[in-house]
């Protein structure tokens, strides 16, 4: 009856991945590179998540 209200856990991984990988962007851009490969490994691990969940759903 209140599904509406329920987060959707795919948007939201989905956001979170979005902007890891724009933090990463921003920090190679500024020549950052140490972090940029960390935000880009955890970019990485959200992204694992997103597709096991998306696996996981059909």
């Amino acid at each position: 009856m209140f599904g509406w209200l329920k987060p959707d856990p795919q948007k939201r991984l989905q956001k979170a991945y979005e902007k890891k990988l724009e933090a990463a962007m921003v920090a190679q851009r500024s020549g950052d590179i140490k972090t940029y490969s960390l935000l880009s490994e955890e970019a990485d691990g959200l992204y694992r998540e997103l597709q096991a969940l998306a696996s996981s759903k059909r």
